[in-house]
């Protein structure tokens, strides 16, 4: 249905990885590595009216640094290296691993908000 939010509009993985934006499929969903522009300088839509929060940033931190523990602890079974190794390998990767998927989940937290419409939670007045 063309004018209903999310009609036509980019793929929701394609506004986190490309920084695409939702409703005009033009790039300009992010001003910063993960940080939202205010808005389209295309069609105008407004990003700071979408509420992403910070719900990716902490289940990504709590994933990734699931996989980044595991790896590690693998290591030291495995070959025992000196503590500093484990520093210069698992700081890189996890600040790397967090940032990047960040910029995907929030990118498409907002299409997923836009495409549905989500907005923020309303009372039903009637009885």
């Amino acid at each position: 249905m063309p004018g209903q939010p999310g009609a036509g509009a980019p793929a929701p993985f394609d506004c986190g990885v490309r920084g695409l934006c939702p409703r005009c499929a033009a790039p300009t969903l992010f001003r910063s590595p993960v940080a939202f522009a205010g808005r389209c300088s295309v069609c105008g839509l407004d990003f700071d009216a979408f509420n992403v929060g910070d719900g990716p940033a902490a289940f990504l931190t709590l994933g990734i640094g699931t996989i980044i523990t595991v790896l590690a602890i693998w290591l030291e079974l495995a070959a025992g290296p000196p503590w500093w190794v484990h520093v210069l390998l698992w700081v890189p990767l996890t600040i790397l691993g967090v940032v990047g998927s960040l910029r995907i989940a929030k990118g498409m937290l907002i299409a997923l908000e836009y495409r549905r419409g989500a907005g923020e939670g309303r009372i039903d007045p009637r009885p």
